[in-house]
């Protein structure tokens, strides 16, 4: 066996001080500061969201930002460890990273709100800094645990494998547990205080400075942005967001069908924009044809194109009506033009946009009807559906504009009830409508929830719905409230959308 503390060296103290960091402390340090890591990347897109949109681009932006500072971290922390005394390396990694953490929140949205054109330097810091600090602790926490090369691989491997469980358990912990029932800033607050009670506990353990993190999160990060990048097949548009597909209808030559990644989001009759074979769209429909003046033309932002049913429809009741369109997939709204007979013009405004940046650049007071009709999957975006941006609707509403939402939700309907209660927080009148047996949770299925600051026409709208043969009938009032019961109202902080989805 040849040690690595030659008789005479200048690290003789340091081989023996490494027996102060003993097997069980180094692996918790490796995990522990393994899955903060993930922590922090998986909570920093629920803090950027809100201002940069869910995008490609931002998952793009904070993944590369993390596997930067992880690469940054582990170089620098393995040559510092060999440069110096790496026992007062620990804490001061730790310490800093957990500062930097804890004020993360208030950090990012401070900037995003008073100083816009600082934001982003800020944000990349928020992640940097601790992903890079936190990445330097695996190889110092090798340094101080390798005193002889026969045990190098052993415990380069332990450590290595180590540090991959903890950015797994990070992963698990913070996509299924944590976010689901805790405020994203409550999240990143009581980790930066759990570094720091680690980095004195660390300090006081190893005596000297000391700190701990994880290297092979980059695998765990390059492995999910991978899994991310796959599409399904059989698309006849693989976009950035989806598999596409245009299934043309059997029993009428005009009818095409948009299914996006299996499910059916758009039907449309080329020859006929009034054709509505979506029970939701009847209700959209219904809402807009009582609401309103019979003819009159409005002013109407859809967030989400899908095969733009519901603004043809409009334009063909309404004429004149001026629609906008904020979709974030390009090739969705392409897709729309090629094959399903969408014609962009003066009155139809589509906008390759985030529907939250979209809407926050219209006039206040501009809209007289918001639809919100955007889906990742069946789930909403879950940024679209806090109290923050239910402000940013009614900003844009005129004094009797109405929000109608489409929403899908399963028994228990935890969303459908959350979401509902979102509205409700802002709006002053919110009705519920759906088919029976939703609204009784014994299924699964559509809801659309209206908002508005004067009172709704239920009794007209529940009257045209029965005109178009439809069973679904509205809740309000009282009703409404016992119906929605002690669901949350989601916020920017808090908002585990595809969480209350799950069954």
């Amino acid at each position: 066996m040849t040690s690595f503390a030659a008789p005479g060296s200048n690290h003789a103290g340091a081989a023996a001080a490494r027996h102060s960091l003993g097997p069980r402390l180094a692996a918790a340090l490796v995990i522990f500061s393994s899955a903060s890591v993930l922590v922090v990347e998986l909570v920093a897109l629920r803090l950027l969201a809100p201002y940069l949109g869910l995008t490609l681009e931002t998952n793009t932006l904070v993944i590369g930002i993390a596997l930067t500072a992880i690469a940054v971290g582990a170089w620098v922390g393995g040559r510092l460890a060999d440069q110096g005394n790496p026992r007062r390396l620990l804490g001061p990694a730790l310490g800093v990273s957990g500062a930097v953490v804890a004020v993360t929140p208030a950090a990012v949205r401070a900037a995003a709100e008073l100083a816009p054109a600082g934001f982003l330097p800020v944000a990349m810091a928020c992640i940097l800094v601790p992903g890079a600090l936190l990445s330097a602790v695996t190889p110092i926490v090798t340094t101080l645990r390798l005193t002889d090369l026969g045990e190098t691989g052993t415990i380069v491997g332990r450590l290595s494998g180590l540090g991959t469980a903890g950015a797994i358990a990070g992963t698990v912990l913070t996509g299924f547990v944590l976010i689901s029932r805790v405020p994203v800033s409550t999240i990143m607050v009581a980790l930066g205080l759990a570094l720091l009670l680690v980095a004195v506990m660390v300090d006081w353990r190893v005596g000297g400075w000391s700190r701990r993190s994880r290297l092979l999160v980059a695998g765990a990060v390059a492995v999910g942005g991978l899994g991310a990048a796959v599409a399904p097949g059989g698309c006849d548009v693989e976009t950035t967001y989806h598999c596409a597909v245009v299934v043309p209808d059997p029993g009428n030559p005009d009818g095409r069908t948009l299914v996006l990644d299996g499910v059916r989001h758009s039907y449309v009759d080329l020859a006929d924009p009034t054709e509505l074979e979506f029970d939701y769209v009847q209700a959209l429909a219904s809402v807009s044809d009582v609401a309103f003046p019979a003819g009159d033309p409005l002013s109407a932002h859809h967030l989400g194109a899908g095969g733009v049913t519901f603004p043809r429809y409009l334009e063909e009741q309404r004429p004149g009506t001026e629609s906008t369109i904020s979709e974030i997939d390009g090739a969705v709204v392409e897709l729309g033009v090629d094959e399903l007979g969408v014609q962009p013009d003066e009155n139809l405004e589509i906008r390759v946009e985030d529907a939250r940046l979209g809407l926050a650049e219209l006039p206040a007071g501009s809209q007289d009807l918001v639809v919100g009709d955007a889906f990742g999957g069946i789930s909403v975006p879950f940024h679209l559906a806090t109290t923050e941006m239910m402000a940013q609707i009614q900003r844009t509403l005129a004094a009797d504009g109405i929000y109608a939402a489409n929403l899908i939700d399963h028994p228990p309907l935890a969303f459908a009830r959350a979401e509902t209660a979102t509205i409700a927080s802002v709006f002053d009148h919110v009705v519920l409508l759906a088919p029976p047996g939703v609204i009784d949770g014994a299924e699964g299925g559509n809801l659309v929830a209206v908002g508005s600051d004067l009172p709704i026409p239920t009794e007209r709208i529940e009257a045209r719905l029965a005109e178009r043969g439809s069973d679904w009938r509205a809740l309000e009032g009282k009703g409404l409230t016992e119906w929605v019961g002690d669901a949350p109202v989601l916020t920017d902080d808090y908002a585990p959308v595809d969480q209350l989805l799950t069954p």
